[in-house]
C-alpha cells in the first residue's frame, strides 16, 4: 500500500479507504489510486486484514443442496450482494441433515466468517446462540429457525398454496388431490395448509385418500396417484406441493396414460416446455432479501428480529386450466 500511496502521491489513508469502498475520496483522487493500484498489480491481504479488524469480508451460506436449481438461484442472490459490498461468499449443503448443518455453520464461524445466511434443516438453532452473541448476525432463509427469535425471509407458502389450489377450483374442479413433502417440514405443512384454506373456503370436502404428505418417492407418489384414481369419485385434478412431487407425478402419470389437470408449488427447467402451470418462487429475491438483511445488521442494525416474506405468482401453462372430465 505504500507504493500505491507513493505512486498515486496520496496518504495510505487514501488508499485504505479506495481499497475498503470507504467515502470521503474525491473522484479524480479515487481514479489517481485505481490507476497506481492497477500498475503496480495491487492485491488486497485479506488475512492482514482479519488481524487487524476481526473481519473477513466473507458471508457463510449452509443450503440443503447447493445443486437444486431452487437453491443454486437463492445462491446466487446472496451472492450479487456479497459482491456488492466486496464480501465472498463461502458456501455448503446440509443434505437435509440436522447434523451436518450444525458442523457447516460452526464451521464457517470459526473461520470468522462476517455473517452467516441459512436454510435451515436442524429443528434446534440453539447452537448458535454462542455465535450470535459474540457478535456473527445470523438470517434464515425458507424456512425459519427453531428454538431462537433471529431474521428470517420466506416465501409465501401459504397464500401461494391456496391461490393454486383456488386456480383449480375455478375451473370446476371439485375434487382435488393434493402430495406434498414430509409433514415435519415448515413449508410442506404451510403449503397443506393454503390447499386446505382453498378448499374450505370453496366449501368443498377432503376425502382422506385424496391427501399424501411424506417424502416423495417414485414408489410413494405413485401409490398416492393410485389412491386418488380409484373408487367410484376419483380427483380430477392435482396440486403438487413442490417440484420434485410435480416431476414424479408427470412421469407417472404419462405411463398410466391418465391426464389431470395439475398445478405444481415451484418452477423448474422444462416446466414451460410441459405445459405445466406452477405457483412460482422467486428464489434469487429470496437470497437477495436475506444477505442486504444480514448486512443491515453486519453494519450495526439493532432493530428487533424481522420476518419478510416474498410473494409468489401463478404461471398459466396448461396443465392448470383443463377442465374436468367427469
Amino acid at each position: 500500500m505504500k507504493d500505491v500511496a507513493t505512486a498515486a502521491g496520496v496518504s495510505l489513508k487514501t488508499v485504505s479507504r479506495v481499497v475498503n469502498g470507504e467515502p470521503g475520496v474525491a473522484p479524480r483522487t479515487e481514479q489517481q489510486v485505481r490507476e497506481a493500484i492497477e500498475a503496480l498489480g495491487f492485491r488486497r491481504n485479506d488475512s492482514a486484514r482479519l488481524l487487524r479488524t476481526g473481519q473477513a469480508a466473507t458471508v457463510g451460506l449452509v443450503l440443503e443442496d447447493i445443486g437444486d436449481p431452487f437453491y443454486s438461484g437463492l445462491s446466487r442472490g446472496v451472492e450479487s450482494v456479497a459482491r456488492a459490498h466486496g464480501s465472498l461468499l463461502l458456501s455448503g449443503s446440509s443434505d437435509a441433515d440436522p447434523d451436518t448443518e450444525h458442523q457447516l455453520a460452526l464451521a464457517l464461524c470459526a473461520r470468522r466468517v462476517d455473517g452467516l445466511i441459512i436454510v435451515p434443516t436442524s429443528a434446534d438453532h440453539g447452537y448458535l446462540v454462542p455465535e450470535m452473541m459474540a457478535g456473527i448476525p445470523v438470517v434464515f432463509a425458507d424456512r425459519p429457525p427453531g428454538g431462537i427469535d433471529a431474521d428470517t425471509v420466506l416465501s409465501d407458502n401459504v397464500g401461494g398454496a391456496r391461490k393454486g389450489t383456488a386456480h383449480l377450483i375455478a375451473g370446476g374442479h371439485r375434487r382435488i388431490g393434493y402430495i406434498g413433502d414430509d409433514h415435519s417440514i415448515f413449508t410442506a405443512r404451510e403449503r397443506h395448509q393454503g390447499y386446505r384454506e382453498a378448499m374450505s373456503e370453496a366449501e368443498l370436502l377432503i376425502a382422506d385418500s385424496w391427501v399424501a404428505m411424506g417424502t416423495p418417492t417414485a414408489d410413494s407418489v405413485s401409490g398416492a396417484l393410485k389412491r386418488m384414481l380409484a373408487g367410484p369419485e376419483p380427483v380430477t385434478a392435482l396440486f403438487c406441493g413442490n417440484n420434485r412431487v410435480s416431476v414424479l407425478a408427470l412421469h407417472i402419470l404419462a405411463a398410466r396414460e391418465e391426464s389431470l389437470a395439475m398445478v405444481g408449488f415451484d418452477d423448474f427447467e422444462l416446466a414451460d416446455l410441459l405445459g405445466l402451470t406452477v405457483v412460482a418462487q422467486d428464489p434469487g429475491e429470496l437470497g437477495y432479501q436475506a444477505c442486504e438483511l444480514l448486512f443491515q445488521r453486519m453494519s450495526g442494525d439493532r432493530e428487533p428480529s424481522r420476518r419478510i416474506v416474498i410473494p409468489t405468482r401463478m404461471q398459466r401453462r396448461g396443465s392448470g386450466e383443463r377442465r374436468p372430465l367427469r
